[in-house]
């Protein structure tokens, strides 16, 4: 009889540190901050601030009548099961593979679950230069990012080839 195989599935843990580290960030920026209040941390260059996006990345659809909750929910929620069957398929070398999808899967989490509490997702994190505002984003963005500049980095990695 075979054994089933759990693939990477261990590589869960990282998007549990994501998801929890990113709730606990923003229930301290929500408990700290005004909405819109800046915090510089570097004057000049990166604030903590507190907003809330109804919208997707870089407020995209945040201007429409409240659909778009629901359907960033759906979408975030097929994604992350798709992330975890991918994990469960991957085989035991591809840990940096594992990785990034953990990350990414903690991430979309993260930002689940603000949809589904509040209606929006809890954003603090202020990038600028003089008049230039780069969007507002949050923990779960940096995990989610981070996962796919990871996966865009593992196609120019070089592996073995294996012989026939």
């Amino acid at each position: 009889m075979r054994k089933k195989s759990w693939g990477m599935l261990h590589w869960l843990w990282v998007s549990g540190v994501v998801l929890i580290l990113d709730q606990v960030v923003k229930h301290r920026i929500v408990d700290s901050l005004y909405l819109y209040e800046q915090v510089p941390v570097i004057p000049s260059f990166f604030s903590l601030t507190l907003a809330y996006n109804t919208g997707a990345a870089f407020s995209f659809l945040s201007d429409q009548g409240g659909w778009q909750r629901w359907f960033f929910v759906g979408v975030a929620s097929v994604v992350s099961l798709m992330l975890v069957v991918w994990l469960s398929r991957m085989k035991k070398g591809e840990s940096w593979e594992a990785c990034a999808m953990a990350l990414i899967l903690g991430g979309a989490l993260g930002n689940l679950y603000d949809r589904v509490t509040n209606g929006y997702v809890v954003d603090f994190l202020l990038v600028y230069y003089e008049g230039w505002y780069f969007p507002s984003f949050n923990l779960a963005d940096v995990a989610i990012t981070i996962g796919a500049a990871m996966l865009i980095l593992d196609i120019f990695r070089s592996r073995p080839t294996s012989q026939n």
